[in-house]
């Protein structure tokens, strides 16, 4: 392996040990030290970027397919992964290639990446493109390569026959049908498993919007009541814990 291919996983391993610390302080480095702008100075214009952010956050947890469950949450509950690894390593026990890993090899990845392009556009400070892009573009970039490099060595012509199979990113719904034969939905699992992704991108929306227009609407002497933002937050909370306390109850239990 070329020397850079080694700098690149061993970043790829820092920060997938890393991540659930270096990437919330990243967002909040940036979405708090970078003011929030308006679309071209405009309050109308800036409306429909939020709309397009929101939508755009919420397609990162949504099939493209004609099944309107969200995207993470349909991965999940198809087939799950060890998405921490053990002991924050990354760490495959099977190599899994059905379920919407049989359409692309990184689907969780790639929602990620769609709810924090939505999370971006509702911030939309060109500075903050440039430092999402390039911070989480090599933070990914290493993640991949890191458990690339895992898998080929643990799984070998097993590994190599679904890298030339399935595509790294771009989802190829053809292989779809083919990939999800015989499996079950498992809600409950997705719900268990993904509930905290979901609580955490729609609380940092809710922040952003609630930051964003208040200022503007400072600036121009406007009343900015701050309450929906704020009962979008606790209402979300609110699911949070009730998901949270049936989880720890065994009230729900993934099949």
């Amino acid at each position: 392996m070329a020397h850079s291919d080694s700098a690149l996983v061993r970043a790829g391993n820092w920060f997938f040990k890393y991540r659930n610390y270096a990437f919330p302080a990243f967002l909040a480095a940036v979405f708090i030290g970078l003011d929030p702008a308006p679309l071209a100075g405009s309050g109308r214009a800036d409306q429909w970027l939020d709309v397009a952010g929101v939508a755009v956050a919420a397609l990162g947890r949504k099939s493209v397919t004609a099944v309107s469950m969200p995207f993470r949450f349909w991965v999940i509950g198809l087939a799950y992964i060890k998405r921490g690894g053990v002991n924050k390593q990354v760490f495959a026990d099977r190599l899994v290639v059905n379920g919407m890993f049989g359409v692309c090899r990184n689907p969780l990845y790639v929602g990620n990446a769609t709810v924090l392009l939505g999370l971006f556009l509702l911030h939309n400070n060109p500075w903050a493109y440039a430092l999402g892009a390039g911070f989480f573009g090599f933070a990914y970039a290493g993640i991949v390569a890191a458990e690339e490099s895992y898998l080929k060595a643990k799984f070998g012509a097993e590994y190599a026959r679904y890298v030339n199979e399935v595509p790294r990113f771009w989802p190829d719904f053809r292989r779809y049908r083919q990939s999800t034969e015989g499996m079950d939905f498992d809600w409950r699992r997705a719900l268990i498993k993904d509930y905290a992704s979901v609580y955490a991108w729609v609380v940092v929306a809710a922040a952003i919007h609630g930051v964003q227009h208040h200022g503007r609407a400072a600036a121009l002497f406007l009343p900015a009541p701050l309450w929906p933002n704020v009962a979008v937050i606790v209402a979300a909370t609110a699911l949070v814990l009730v998901v949270r306390v049936a989880k720890k109850s065994g009230i729900l239990v993934a099949r």
